[in-house]
């Protein structure tokens, strides 16, 4: 069913959906794109959004290196109405592996000169955007010292890898301060708004399915206490650390059995208790959601549908145009159930060349406020630019979806595109390449 990219033509992609049962949104118009949005007191210029990707390239003590400066700069040169930062831990101990970003008291000058220094470049280029940061603790995918140390809030058949430590309440408490202390430096930093990671199974995530954690505030068979970290969290920061904006990157769909939006048969989508979720967020004046779904550890092809999977791994049995369409369509139930809030979409990479004008259709069909690109970023920094300037994608620059760079990613080397990045991440991938082979 898998199926590799090789559409020569917008009829022959729009004939493969229709073979597929599928209704593959299309505009020709995709100046959409390009109209202006406000969020909060942030005039946005357009509706494209980097995505999240991390890079993996900080230093020792979780600071931005040159690298990752460089890569932040490419963004702000290119474009973008939002760059929403990369995951950066708000512990040593949450850190997904040795040189992911961390944020704390004797590093947040370092990210208020590259919050600075993002500015005074996008300015150059006639750009302002909006930066949003990601807090994580990664959870059970904890690697801070490149070795798995995973902390998790329930025991997991599916998931669970060797032992997890499984957290305890307090555990849970001092996490959450751990939250609140990292929003402080990220307003200090100069972050326009706050993300607190809840999606692609981090810590904050497994806790909206963890019902077989008993005794706890944080667990159980009650929906409403699974919410209650996420939920505690925000209306602490807002309290707080009044003056900036918060919102969440959501998974609405794990696609595992006893998965978040997952029905009993591990596969069928279940939206009742998401949307009671983000109702409940609602409550709290979130008007910016970024939606998602997947893992990129367990399932990557549902959050980042693909050209080619990483070496090892399998190739899905569907189709990438049923992942597409299965986040465009869960997305628009988000959107329309809730058509106050700005809510971003995913998974637009596989498209290539044709994934403005399917999100241009999207926003058009009030589908979703804003498309996000996360692979795409990484190759084409300056997409954003080229529908402005020329007002088409070029076919040249797009990602292929290779999964260069989440195989860089997954072996925690710095990430970026091998194939239009090559001088970096060609070789870094050489270089991994290279070791496997001993």
């Amino acid at each position: 069913m898998h199926e590799r990219f090789r559409f020569k033509s917008k009829e022959e992609l729009i004939e493969k959906a229709k073979t597929l049962g599928l209704d593959l949104p299309f505009s020709e118009d995709i100046s959409v794109l390009l109209t202006p949005v406000t969020i909060g007191a942030n005039n946005i210029s357009n509706r494209l959004v980097v995505q999240p990707m991390e890079g993996y390239d900080s230093s020792k003590d979780g600071s931005p290196t040159d690298l990752t400066r460089r890569r932040y700069l490419r963004y702000a040169e290119g474009g973008s109405g939002i760059i929403w930062f990369e995951a950066v831990a708000v512990s040593a101990e949450g850190r997904s592996n040795p040189r992911q970003l961390w944020l704390h008291q004797e590093n947040v000058d370092n990210y208020e000169f590259l919050c600075n220094d993002i500015r005074k470049h996008a300015i150059v280029h006639n750009k302002n955007p909006m930066l949003v940061v990601q807090l994580t603790h990664s959870g059970r995918y904890s690697k801070p010292e490149g070795k798995p140390e995973p902390l998790v809030p329930q025991l997991n058949p599916i998931l669970d890898k060797g032992s997890p430590h499984i957290l305890t309440d307090d555990d849970l408490k001092r996490i959450q301060d751990q939250y609140v202390a990292a929003s402080r430096l990220a307003l200090l930093a100069g972050f326009d708004a706050i993300d607190i990671k809840a999606c692609h199974g981090y810590l904050i995530h497994e806790l909206l399915s963890s019902k077989e954690r008993k005794g706890s505030i944080y667990g159980g068979p009650e929906p409403f206490k699974r919410f209650r970290f996420l939920l505690e969290t925000l209306d602490r920061i807002k309290t707080e650390v009044p003056g900036i904006i918060l919102t969440t990157r959501l998974n609405i769909y794990d696609a595992y059995p006893g998965g978040f939006g997952t029905g009993e048969d591990g596969k069928t989508v279940d939206l009742a208790e998401p949307v009671m979720l983000i109702a409940e967020l609602r409550l709290r004046g979130i008007r910016l959601l970024n939606i998602t779904m997947g893992s990129p550890y367990f399932n990557p092809h549902i959050v980042r549908p693909f050209n080619t999977p990483i070496p090892g791994t399998q190739v899905p049995d569907e189709h990438p145009l049923t992942g597409v369409m299965r986040m465009i369509n869960c997305t628009s139930i988000i959107q329309k159930r809730f058509p106050e809030m700005q809510i971003v979409g995913s998974s637009y990479s596989y498209l290539r060349q044709y994934a403005p004008n399917v999100a241009a259709a999207v926003i058009e069909n009030h589908d979703s406020t804003l498309i996000g690109f996360g692979r795409n970023s990484f190759a084409y920094p300056s997409l954003p630019d080229d529908l402005m300037n020329k007002g088409f994608a070029d076919p040249k620059k797009v990602c292929i979806t290779c999964s260069g760079c989440s195989r860089l990613i997954a072996n925690l080397r710095p990430g970026g595109c091998v194939i239009h990045d090559r001088e970096i991440y060609g070789n870094e991938l050489k270089n991994l390449i290279a070791d496997e082979k001993g």
